[in-house]
């Protein structure tokens, strides 16, 4: 199961900046590129594990977006764009988010209370980003029904736990100077 993508997460270049150790992938970066191969088996896997009884289907610019894309067409649920640039549209929230290495807003529109929501993302890593969307979501009154992350690294969904936020992620990964390791 999921083997195209365990494939390319042991074959993904490490980029050294300081001492993080950074890994290439397309789900992640979409570099070198995205094979949709590779798409489709992720997605399918998001199928049979989520809750796809939802109202709309809600990705992360920017890599989220591939994976929304991709589910929106298997499901035919509409997705949205969280985006890092606000429209000024009514309605729109701004959330304040911060990650391991960046920190900024976010901007949320056509998202309204009582709807249902999937949320799909390609990487976590401390967690702060969606707990910051999730927390946002539910101030709006939405109903996050489920969160399914591809790609964890790091403490991020086991902190996000403990804080009381359901993630599940569909590979957990290690990533040192050695490369990228699949932890079970």
């Amino acid at each position: 199961m999921l083997e195209k993508l365990h494939d390319s997460l042991l074959k993904a270049p490490i980029v050294h900046r300081g001492e993080y150790h950074y890994f290439i992938h397309p789900i992640s970066d979409g570099v070198p590129f995205l094979e949709p191969e590779l798409l489709d088996e992720i997605t399918e896997h998001i199928m049979e594990i989520a809750d796809t009884d939802v109202d709309r289907i809600v990705a992360i610019e920017a890599m989220g977006i591939p994976l929304a894309t991709a589910l929106s067409l298997k499901t035919g649920i509409p997705f949205s764009i969280i985006r890092k640039r606000p429209y000024e549209l009514d309605g729109e929230v701004i959330l304040s988010q911060k990650t391991g290495y960046s920190k900024g807003e976010l901007f949320i529109n056509a998202i309204k209370k009582g709807d249902r929501v999937l949320i799909v993302d390609d990487v976590i890593s401390t967690g702060g980003t969606l707990m910051a969307l999730i927390s946002a979501l539910k101030e709006i009154g939405a109903e996050v029904s489920d969160t399914i992350v591809v790609i964890e690294r790091g403490e991020g969904v086991a902190g996000m736990r403990e804080l009381g936020f359901d993630v599940r992620t569909l590979v957990r990964i290690n990533v040192d100077e050695n490369g990228v390791s699949i932890e079970e």
